[in-house]
């Protein structure tokens, strides 16, 4: 296996899954991963004889575990470098919306960070008791895109939305559940029979429906933000030039607490 994880690609009879495997760090999104995520969606949404799409990560400890931080003083702090990391992982939360057919998130344990953004770009997230749920950005000084914040915002509303970003605090999946991110909480022994279960109901019935039901739910939620975002790209890019977002980094990586300078 690669040191850097990679992504399965498995077929359960009319079920297909993508599942995140990077062990040692509890499944954190490579740039390899990242890059990879677009391409096995592909593949299974051209694939006629599966009809429902499940994203899950290896082993009982994580889904997702963020984005793997040790990669980012070299894939994310040179601006051209930036960007180019950006528009691939913008690719890998795009890849479940514009997949034509039903997208679940099967979550056990950590779905933190970039594995946030993934479960939040799915149609619906069924959790494990055991899961846990944390959008960390503020303790790592960085910026996130407009229409990722309005993922969340459609999901489960500007309020739940403020406490996740604001607070970076870690949510149980009890509390996912009030909010709205999951649609259902399950005993961690039964995740599986659960999911599995839900999966071949969606794949009995007529993917034309299903496919046209998921079409009107995104045009819906994918209404043009309004006015100038000039604003918030300029906010976005301080973020990335700042201090902070480098002392957030190392911090990270030297597993201390990040002192933060507003600069």
């Amino acid at each position: 296996m690669s040191n850097e994880g990679q992504l399965i690609i498995e077929r359960d009879g009319r079920i297909g899954r993508v599942i995140f495997s990077n062990p040692d760090k509890r499944n954190a999104m490579s740039l390899a991963m990242w890059q990879a995520l677009p391409r096995a969606v592909q593949e299974l949404d051209e694939d006629d004889s599966v009809r429902v799409v499940v994203l899950e990560g290896a082993g009982d400890k994580a889904f997702v575990a963020g984005a793997d931080i040790s990669q980012f003083e070299q894939v994310r702090l040179d601006p051209q470098a930036r960007r180019a990391y950006d528009d691939t992982v913008d690719a890998g939360y795009a890849a479940a919306v514009r997949c034509r057919k039903p997208v679940l998130a099967k979550i056990r344990g950590f779905c933190v960070g970039g594995g946030l953004g993934i479960a939040a770009s799915c149609d619906l997230r069924i959790c494990a008791d055991d899961a846990r749920f944390r959008m960390p950005a503020g303790r790592l000084g960085l910026g996130y895109n407009l229409e990722g914040v309005k993922r969340f915002v459609d999901l489960i509303g500007p309020q739940s939305t403020c406490d996740l970003f604001f607070s970076a605090r870690m949510i149980d999946a009890a509390e996912a559940l009030r909010m709205g991110f999951v649609s259902r909480v399950v005993p961690a022994d039964r995740l599986e029979a659960e999911v599995t279960d839900w999966a071949r109901l969606v794949a009995d019935n007529a993917p034309l429906t299903l496919r046209a039901v998921k079409t009107s739910i995104h045009a819906l939620l994918s209404q043009p933000v309004a006015g100038n975002t000039a604003p918030v790209d300029e906010a976005i890019e301080r973020c990335f030039t700042s201090e902070d977002y480098r002392e957030g980094v190392r911090a990270f990586l030297e597993k201390r607490g990040p002192q933060f300078k507003g600069r």
